[in-house]
């Protein structure tokens, strides 16, 4: 018999190979989606002055994937199997298919991005926009034609229980116990509805800060049993204004989960850290194996996250703290490295910005000047567009290359005079001439250089 992801495959090549025959003319014409314009037009849709639907984001994401069983490796994100029953009736998807609804526009826009890969997507981005840590994210998996895979209500897991219901539901998907404290964290945002849950309440004070609030509060406040008609939750004895579930309460009894809770509480960094890493395998279980998080060394793994922190500082101008992590990590940081979907680096990240103490000790340290990223801008066209003259300089002076176009046909001095930023054009058109002039000598003398002496 068939796995469930071999069907859904098999599926998927079948329509794929018949509207190949039908129509080559189109498939050949069809771009690569770009997963930052579908993200952009998620937030779009997630975002606005009608409503900050994040929390929930990451509830239908969490929810999606939830239902996976390592055992039969059924279940999981794969296959879109919210839309069909039995999924679409569990009780624990009450109030979910808002978000439905909210990005069906979004799939009307990029109609090639399963809903299954457009809920994870929304539901990791969701964590960011909130504060909280990236979480790799791939497209791959695919939606099935009808709820025949589905698997049957009873998977996920129930809040009006404790330890051991949390241990037979994550282990039913592979997790350990620090996994299990992890992806609790969660709750660090959000609240929930009597109408759809029977439980009532925020877990914390800011529930759409992603932080670690909610570790906090476990510890810090003394919860007693709510006294009301709705189902069995507690309330901080202090102001009765925030909930934490049974679930919840049996991160801070059970001798295991209790030091994890504590060392999130006290280090959020590491809060992140595990999380990140957690709901990420979450949303990739039973998926194709291209939506799962390529495999690194703890060593390797390490030097990205410091890579990451160290392009954050550069896009803040934080000169100090980039000093500071150099003297202490030296070359476990790559400060060449790039975001992995947008592709842009430190670099392009200062220029960006206009920090332009920040592109000097770039510079200064070999970061490569006319790297490109997803779009083909390179940091002299993002310091052109926005006017930033001293890194125009700074970037000339170090050799960027002023003739190179990004995917929109433009160079550094087009953009200029694009967005009018008329001085920046009057650098580049100086520096053009002079390399010309540079080049004209050196082809009397014989040979090829230039000279930019700003």
């Amino acid at each position: 018999m068939r796995s469930r992801v071999a069907l859904l495959r098999s599926v998927a090549g079948g329509v794929a190979a018949l509207t190949a025959l039908r129509a080559p003319a189109l498939l050949e014409k069809t771009k690569p989606v770009d997963p930052d314009e579908v993200a952009d037009a998620v937030k779009d849709a997630l975002i606005n002055k009608k409503v900050n639907a994040c929390p929930m984001a990451v509830r239908v994401a969490w929810h999606a994937s939830g239902t996976y069983d390592d055992r039969d490796r059924t279940g999981g994100s794969d296959g879109g199997g919210m839309r069909f029953e039995p999924e679409r009736s569990d009780p624990a998807n009450s109030g979910l298919f808002i978000i439905h609804d909210l990005l069906e526009r979004v799939k009307q826009r990029f109609p090639e991005v399963s809903y299954a890969d457009l809920w994870t997507l929304a539901g990791c981005k969701a964590v960011e926009w909130m504060g909280g840590p990236h979480i790799a994210h791939s497209f791959g998996r695919t939606d099935m034609p009808d709820g025949s895979l589905c698997p049957a209500n009873g998977r996920l897991p129930d809040a009006a229980q404790g330890a051991a219901h949390l241990r037979e539901v994550f282990g039913r998907m592979g997790f350990t116990d620090r996994d299990i404290v992890a992806l609790s964290g969660g709750h660090t945002v959000g609240r929930c509805h009597f109408t759809r849950s029977g439980f009532d309440g925020a877990w914390t004070t800011q529930p759409l800060k992603f932080d670690n609030e909610y570790y906090r509060n476990l510890i810090q406040k003394r919860w007693v049993q709510r006294k009301w008609k709705g189902n069995l939750q507690y309330t901080d004895e202090e102001t009765g204004s925030l909930t934490m579930l049974p679930t919840d309460i049996a991160l801070i009894e059970d001798a295991n989960f209790r030091p994890i809770v504590d060392e999130y509480a006290a280090d959020q960094k590491a809060f992140f850290r595990d999380f990140s890493s957690a709901f990420s395998r979450l949303t990739c279980l039973g998926c194709p194996e291209q939506t799962k998080p390529k495999a690194a060394c703890p060593k390797a793994r390490a030097r990205e996250q410091l890579s990451i922190e160290f392009r954050e500082h550069a896009m803040h101008g934080s000169l100090e703290h980039m000093q500071q992590m150099q003297r202490e990590h030296g070359s476990n940081i790559d400060q060449h490295a790039v975001d992995a979907q947008s592709g842009r680096g430190a670099l392009h990240k200062a220029a960006f910005w206009g920090h332009d103490h920040v592109v000097k000790m770039l510079l200064g340290s070999g970061c490569e000047v006319n790297k490109c990223d997803y779009a083909g801008d390179t940091p002299l066209h993002d310091a052109s567009r926005f006017g930033h003259r001293r890194i125009v300089i700074s970037l000339l002076e170090a050799g960027a290359d002023m003739t190179l176009r990004n995917k929109d046909g433009l160079t550094a001095h087009a953009i200029a005079v694009e967005h009018g930023k008329t001085e920046i054009a009057s650098v580049l058109d100086r520096c053009a001439a002079k390399d010309a002039e540079a080049a004209a000598q050196a082809r009397r003398r014989g040979f090829i250089g230039s000279s930019r002496d700003f």
